[in-house]
């Protein structure tokens, strides 16, 4: 996606990528560095925070920022219930959000893979979105967070699935069935 927008995106990037132990996490370490992008705890709450304020003073600045609202990948190819950290930074930045749709990669990248195959990567760009309201309600970030999952589920055709990626991904691990 950031080849084919005519400016910089800054990603909010796990920040497992700029922790990881070894040679290789090294150099994804430097390499997230040098494109700018930002660590995000995904833990959550507090503990992703400071990503959030980063992004804001980005967009404040009038950069572009690129968030993955579902916070991982679909372990299925379903869309997954996004966090609300997205709504929370439209809302304070009073920035747009673009939803996009991204086709094929699942097949160029599988989870796991490092080295991804060289294929086309499909994108489909919905009309900007903005938001309004009090960013402390919980309410409010669910609305604005479901309302732009609604409009990638639209783009994309996706089924959707009423509960966040990584809990599914961690009943997965654990043999259950959702």
């Amino acid at each position: 996606m950031p080849l084919v927008v005519p400016r910089k995106v800054t990603f909010l990037a796990k920040s497992e990528y700029f922790t990881s132990p070894g040679i290789k996490g090294l150099l994804k370490k430097v390499t997230f560095i040098a494109l700018g992008q930002v660590p995000v705890d995904r833990a959550g709450g507090r503990r992703s925070e400071a990503a959030l304020l980063t992004g804001l003073e980005l967009l404040k600045e009038g950069a572009c920022i690129g968030i993955y609202p579902e916070g991982t990948r679909s372990p299925d190819g379903r869309l997954y219930k996004g966090r609300t950290g997205i709504a929370r930074m439209a809302i304070e930045s009073g920035a747009p959000v673009v939803p996009v749709a991204m086709f094929n990669t699942a097949e160029i990248q599988p989870t796991g893979k490092v080295v991804p195959k060289v294929q086309r990567v499909e994108m489909v760009f919905g009309e900007p979105m903005y938001f309004e309201g009090d960013s402390s309600n919980v309410q409010v970030l669910r609305e604005a967070t479901d309302r732009i999952m609604t409009a990638i589920q639209q783009l994309s055709g996706q089924e959707t699935v009423d509960m966040y990626a990584s809990e599914a991904k961690n009943r997965i691990a654990r043999g259950e069935s959702f």
